[in-house]
């Protein structure tokens, strides 16, 4: 397992990953990416803007580096990023399949993103990811796993994730929607000749939406490292959109909300690693002080009052315009 090296790490932020969602294509649906990003979202801006945050994260301890093949450019910025630096050789560099990018650098396509988990698509992508990272990929994550997902029951593509694994390369699924526990519970069933398949899971758990925590103990339980995304909730933790009472203990802890709402995932024992999806310097650093974040119990009960019903959750996330 490439998170072994993780867990040799000593920096206090080394449990905290930095993903490229936001800062590799020019249309995302966080909030405040207007004044993030600015109008200049050129390939070549966004490249030098991804190189500098992945310096910065590198230089303050994140160790692990998540990117997908529909987050526009990411394998190439990142790649570029390592071809730059052959002396980086502690991190974990984990990518996913299953979704293409159909935006075509623009910000106002009619569709973003194309998802389709079938054995033809993993071939393909496969291959355009490993012309890009080469033997650097530790990772290969299955793109937004839901319970209906063919990639559940394909026994031909668990026969060809199983041959990359045996290959070295680890094999891992992510999740979204309002059954995020039933696609994780039923992931941790998929077996190839009685082993099982999976080594990772990477879901979205945050302050507004808890529902798949059991699930993810079940999966920490099996030995799955549990990767968190979406922590600070498409934006809606960071400020000025928080909720008061994340507003409140922030103020207690003279950090900021995000570095609130992350903390609250770290102090999770099944959490791994928790991915920091900044856009600019200045929210890195912010997100990388969750690290030093100490909530008492009355703090967490206070904040343990804004989960939502996941289906309302995730309808308001499906809502969220592209910016």
């Amino acid at each position: 397992m490439p998170f072994a090296r993780l867990a040799s790490a000593t920096t206090p932020t080394c449990h905290l990953g930095f993903g490229l969602a936001a800062v590799a294509r020019p249309g995302y649906i966080n909030l405040g990416r207007d004044q993030d990003l600015g109008d200049d979202r050129s390939v070549e801006t966004l490249r030098t803007r991804t190189h500098e945050l992945l310096d910065a994260a590198y230089a303050q301890g994140v160790r692990y580096f998540d990117a997908a093949r529909s987050y526009g450019r990411s394998e190439e910025f990142l790649a570029d990023w390592l071809r730059a630096r052959p002396d980086v050789d502690d991190i974990v560099v984990g990518s996913k399949w299953g979704y293409t990018y159909t935006a075509d650098w623009t910000t106002d396509a009619e569709k973003h993103e194309v998802k389709d988990h079938g054995l033809a698509t993993y071939a393909r992508q496969r291959a355009e990811t490993a012309e890009l990272l080469g033997d650097r990929l530790d990772l290969y994550q299955i793109h937004s796993v839901t319970p209906d997902s063919p990639a559940l029951t394909d026994k031909e593509l668990h026969a060809k994730l199983a041959e990359a694994a045996a290959q070295g390369l680890t094999v891992g699924f992510s999740t979204s929607g309002p059954a995020q526990a039933a696609a994780i519970r039923a992931a941790l069933a998929v077996t190839v000749d009685g082993e099982p398949l999976f080594r990772t899971v990477q879901s979205t758990y945050n302050a507004l939406e808890t529902s798949a925590g059991p699930a993810l103990t079940e999966a920490h339980d099996a030995g799955l490292t549990v990767i968190v995304k979406e922590g600070m909730a498409n934006g809606r933790l960071a400020e000025p959109y928080a909720p008061d009472a994340l507003k409140t203990v922030a103020g207690e802890t003279s950090l900021g909300c995000d570095a609130v709402a992350l903390a609250l995932i770290l102090r999770r024992p099944w959490a791994g690693v928790v991915l920091s999806g900044a856009a600019t310097a200045a929210q890195l650093a912010s997100n990388l002080h969750a690290a030093a974040v100490d909530l008492d119990d009355d703090q967490l009960d206070r904040l343990s009052t804004l989960a939502e019903d996941p289906r309302t959750y995730w309808e308001r996330r499906g809502s969220l315009p592209w910016h």
